[in-house]
């Protein structure tokens, strides 16, 4: 009997442990559904967006100006840097749903960085919002998932 109650324990710890597993699986995958590259607004920019450990960076490989330089970089020895190459956006956590959130945005053509919350389109695009303090404070760019 003492076996038989232990072995009913164990499948059921079994099975929850199994579930717990699927769940975080599942979590992971809907996470690293931003993984990718897309154009941004006016196809000015190609951005491969990237994990790290926990975190979602993305780096701009293409830019709409072969060998642009960083030349509104608040910092001066950045400035004679190219574009290409430079991280963007970083630090995007996964939060729910289709949102990606407590990240910055780079924006080269003016050289300030900006909070950022990301949020998937159904299609696969990005609406990448920017911000000074609180989200309503900001301004939306789209992002189209290169095919």
């Amino acid at each position: 009997m003492i076996n038989s109650i232990n072995m009913k324990h164990l499948i059921t710890i079994i099975t929850l442990l199994f579930s717990i597993n699927l769940a975080v699986s599942a979590q992971h995958a809907k996470a690293d559904r931003i993984i990718g590259t897309y154009m941004t607004e006016g196809d000015k920019g190609k951005v491969v967006i990237s994990k790290n450990g926990n975190v979602y960076n993305g780096k701009l490989v293409w830019s709409i100006t072969p060998g642009a330089l960083d030349k509104h970089n608040p910092v001066p020895a950045e400035r004679t840097k190219k574009l290409a190459g430079k991280n963007i956006i970083t630090g995007f956590q996964y939060t729910d749903g289709d949102v990606w959130e407590k990240g910055k945005i780079y924006d080269p053509e003016s050289g300030k960085t900006y909070k950022c919350k990301i949020t998937m389109k159904p299609n696969g695009d990005l609406i990448v919002r920017g911000f000074i303090g609180i989200s309503l404070l900001g301004r939306n760019t789209e992002w189209k998932r290169a095919k």
